[in-house]
C-alpha cells in the first residue's frame, strides 16, 4: 500500500479546506492507499515561526512527507495567494523535500477570481521543492462545501465529478511514475 500524505494549510479551526482534503483522503483510502494527514494548524507555532526544523513535531512531519509517494497539498486562498501557514511549512521542508513525489494541489476560496493562485503561486513552489509531477489541481468555491451538524461536510453535486476526475488523474500519475519513485 502506498502512502499519501495530505498537508492542510488552513489556519482556521472550522476549515472548508480541511473538509475538502478529508473528502479526497477518503477517496484515496477507498482506492487502497494509506493516507496520513499533517494539519499545519496543529503543529507547534513556535517551531514553525522560529524555524526549529529539528523539533520532534516538525521532524516527524518532514519524515512523513519523505516516506510518501504522493502528497496532497490543500490550502485556502487569501488575497490571491495560498495561506501563510502553508508557506512557512513549505519553506522549512528540505530544499528538495518533494523530490520524486506526485503532488495534487487543492484550494478553496470565496471568489473565482482566486482560481489562478494554484498555477501562479503554489505550483512553482511545489515544483521548486523537486516534485516529479504536479497534477492539475482543483479550486473549490467555499459556498460549494456544505457543513453538517456532525462536523463533517458535503460537497455540492457540481464538485463531485470534478473531484473524482482529479483524484483519478492523481492516482494514474502515481501508478505511471512507479518506476521513477
Amino acid at each position: 500500500m502506498s502512502l499519501i500524505v495530505t498537508i492542510v494549510g488552513s489556519p482556521s479551526s472550522d476549515s472548508r479546506t480541511l473538509a475538502l482534503a478529508t473528502t479526497v483522503g477518503a477517496s484515496l483510502v477507498g482506492l487502497g492507499f494509506e493516507v496520513q494527514f499533517i494539519n499545519i494548524r496543529d503543529l507547534p507555532p513556535e517551531d514553525l515561526l522560529w524555524g526549529r526544523t529539528a523539533s520532534p513535531a516538525l521532524a516527524e512531519a518532514f519524515a512523513l512527507v519523505d516516506r510518501a509517494r504522493g502528497v496532497v497539498v490543500a490550502t485556502p486562498i487569501y488575497k490571491a495567494a495560498y495561506a501563510g501557514v502553508l508557506k512557512v511549512f513549505l519553506d522549512l521542508l528540505p530544499q528538495f523535500g518533494l523530490r520524486g513525489k506526485i503532488v495534487l494541489p487543492l484550494a478553496t476560496g470565496g471568489s473565482i477570481a482566486h482560481v489562478l493562485a494554484l498555477d501562479y503561486a503554489l505550483r512553482p513552489v511545489l515544483s521548486s521543492l523537486g516534485a516529479a509531477h504536479v497534477v492539475g489541481g482543483l479550486f473549490v468555491l467555499d459556498k460549494l462545501i456544505h457543513r453538517r451538524s456532525d462536523g463533517g461536510a458535503d460537497m455540492d453535486p457540481e464538485i463531485g465529478g470534478r473531484l473524482d476526475g482529479i483524484v483519478a488523474d492523481f492516482v494514474s500519475s502515481l501508478r505511471g511514475h512507479a518506476t521513477v519513485l
